[in-house]
């Protein structure tokens, strides 16, 4: 799985919109839209509480695997 197919997996089990998440983690809904769809990776301060929001790891946010 990428990391804009978890993103998305992530958001709709949580039951948001992704104007709602982007809300929520204060960014705007334009900026989350481009990471779910491939176009851009967000900045270490946006995976931060992305993570922290969905309460998961850092390398989990991002299907890291060791």
């Amino acid at each position: 799985m990428t990391f804009s197919e978890n993103l998305r997996r992530l958001r709709k089990e949580a039951g948001l919109k992704q104007t709602e998440l982007a809300e929520k983690i204060g960014i705007s809904w334009r900026a989350y839209q481009t990471y779910e769809r491939g176009e851009r990776e967000p900045v270490l301060s946006t995976l931060v509480a992305l993570a922290d929001f969905y309460d998961i790891s850092l390398d989990e946010l991002v299907c890291r695997e060791r």
